[in-house]
C-alpha cells in the first residue's frame, strides 16, 4: 500500500506540491486539512477519542473527525469520505472557516496545517472504525470547553486551538445558520 500523499499549500490555500503525509509532518510543512464538527438536534457535539494506535496524539479527545484531502478533492467530499472512514456515517457538510496552526508532537512531528472546519447534523449513534476510534460521546460546547479548560491535556493541539481562536464559528445555537 503506497503511503497516503498530502497537499501542500502556500498561506492563501493554493496548491504548490504533493507530499507522503509521514514526511509532510516530519518536516513541518504547510500543507491542506480539514475538521469536522457534527451536532445533534439538542446541540451536542460529536466528540471522538482517537485510537491509541494512531502516530500522534493518541487516546486524545478531539472533533468528530479529521484528515486530509486528497489531491482532486473538494473540502466537503473529503469531509463525508473521512466521517463514513471513522464513524460509519455521511452526513450533510457546511464549511464556516478555514484557519492555519502549526503543533509540534513530542515524538519529534509537526502538525502545519491550514485547517478547514466543516459543520453537521446527525442524530444515530455512529459505527465507529476503531482502527481509527477509541471511543466517542456527545457532549455540549460548554461542557467541553469547560472540561477542556480543567483537563487540557486529554485533547488535540487543533481541537483546542478551535476552541480557542475559532469557538463562534462551531458554536451552533440556531440550526438555520
Amino acid at each position: 500500500m503506497t503511503e497516503e500523499k498530502v497537499i501542500l499549500v502556500n498561506e492563501k490555500d493554493e496548491q504548490i506540491g504533493l507530499m507522503p503525509k509521514m514526511e509532510a509532518h516530519e518536516k513541518g510543512l504547510l500543507h491542506r486539512a480539514f475538521s469536522v464538527f457534527v451536532f445533534n438536534e439538542r446541540n451536542e457535539l460529536m466528540i471522538q477519542q482517537r485510537a491509541l494506535s494512531k502516530y500522534h496524539s493518541p487516546g486524545l479527545w478531539t472533533n468528530t473527525c479529521c484528515s486530509h484531502q486528497r489531491e482532486g478533492e473538494s473540502n466537503l467530499d473529503a469531509g463525508k469520505r473521512r466521517l463514513m472512514e471513522e464513524m460509519g456515517f455521511v452526513t450533510p457538510l457546511t464549511e464556516k472557516t478555514s484557519f492555519i496552526y502549526k503543533a509540534p508532537f513530542d515524538n519529534g512531528l509537526t502538525e502545519h496545517e491550514l485547517d478547514h472546519i466543516m459543520i453537521g447534523y446527525f442524530n444515530e449513534e455512529p459505527k465507529i472504525n476503531k482502527a481509527e476510534v477509541e471511543a466517542w460521546k456527545w457532549m455540549s460546547l460548554e461542557s467541553v470547553k469547560k472540561d477542556m479548560k480543567e483537563q487540557p491535556d486529554l485533547y488535540t493541539a487543533w481541537f483546542k486551538i478551535i476552541f480557542d481562536k475559532f469557538y463562534e464559528f462551531i458554536n451552533i445555537t440556531d440550526k438555520a445558520s
